[in-house]
């Protein structure tokens, strides 16, 4: 066995160390709507790893520089402590991220499988009018263009030859994602078959209100597209500008103060008392630019909430937008910064 294949190995057992046994049959069904036919256990032995790794420096630099000169007990103490602490927490961001990984491709694949839905209906509804029976009408109208969907049917179809019921399947199927259109439409089905009734019927009718909700969704989004321009505009535009103009406002307070506090000193006593300005220059530019980029954060949100109907589906304007705002406003404040030199040289 190669030395590859043994570490492999080490980190699958690794892995599934550190996932209980109770828990991996809703972990595996949770990983497969994103695409992965096995729980990924040599991932989570990677990041066991990786989370230990980022523990060290962390220890080092938070807790053992501090407390290093302490009793020997109570370093040792607190290390242990602190140690575990730190690996927890370091090992739960990890799975946060793993998680919002997973969700994002699961919201993918579910949004992939409700734009390939009518045309593969449209399909199976043809198969169906042409004389086939409807397991025969959906294993017939596979087809590797409609992708996410067509591995899935493909997995209801071998449910079906292997003696599984259909409308068992497609149940099964439609539980696997959280998507209400594929729910409704596979309940539809399964309802006609299970009374009897003409599939082809409810079939054409499901295909038409797919493609009437696909496009009042299209409409929807179209006429929310102001407001989309005018959040755009306030994070990209106007956020930074005024941040830029209040940090050269507060250069010029502080350059003012500071000349008025010279000038009573060494003239005569005035009743008037000059004190220097306590917010500094760079906490304020540090605080605008998180201050920015919170903005710009929350205001993608609510952007692809008003256009797509979930924070998933909009993640993509999170960094356009950071980082457009965050270069707006450093590109505003230079240009202010130059604009008044002249103010803050006399």
């Amino acid at each position: 066995m190669s030395v590859g294949q043994n570490a492999n190995d080490f980190l699958e057992k690794i892995g599934q160390a550190f996932l209980f046994k109770r828990f991996r049959p809703s972990i595996r069904a949770y990983v497969m709507k994103a695409g992965f036919d096995e729980v990924p256990y040599k991932g989570f032995g990677i990041l066991f790893f990786l989370a230990a790794f980022m523990t060290i420096p962390l220890f080092l630099v938070i807790v053992y520089n501090p407390i290093k000169d302490l009793n020997p007990v109570i370093v040792g103490t607190l290390s242990f402590l602190f140690w575990v602490l730190i690996q927890l927490l370091v090992t739960f961001m990890m799975i946060a991220i793993a998680y919002f990984y997973y969700n994002i491709k699961i919201y993918k694949r579910t949004q992939e499988l409700e734009d390939r839905l009518p045309d593969y209906l449209t399909l199976v509804s043809t198969n169906l009018k042409g004389g086939l029976s409807f397991e025969k009408s959906i294993w017939a109208a596979i087809k590797p263009e409609f992708g996410i969907l067509a591995k899935e049917i493909t997995i209801v179809s071998k449910k079906v030859v292997t003696g599984n019921d259909v409308a068992e399947a497609l149940v099964e199927f439609s539980n696997k994602y959280d998507s209400p259109i594929l729910k409704r439409s596979m309940n539809l089905l399964v309802g006609e078959l299970e009374s009897g009734g003409k599939i082809t019927e409810i079939v054409d009718k499901i295909i038409d209100n797919l493609r009437k909700t696909r496009a009042l969704k299209a409409e929807m989004a179209a006429a929310t597209v102001s407001y989309m321009i005018f959040i755009g505009v306030i994070v990209t535009i106007i956020a930074p500008g005024l941040f830029a103009l209040s940090a050269q406002l507060l250069k010029i307070i502080i350059g003012f103060t500071s000349t008025l506090a010279g000038s009573a000193s060494t003239a005569s006593p005035l009743p008037i008392h000059f004190s220097e300005v306590s917010i500094k220059p760079e906490n304020f530019r540090l605080f605008s630019m998180m201050a920015i980029g919170t903005i710009a954060v929350f205001s993608s949100m609510i952007i692809s909430i008003i256009e797509k109907g979930s924070i998933r589906g909009g993640l993509k304007y999170i960094p356009a937008f950071l980082f457009g705002a965050l270069i707006m406003y450093l590109v505003i404040a230079a240009i202010l910064s130059s604009a008044f030199s002249g103010i803050m040289t006399t």
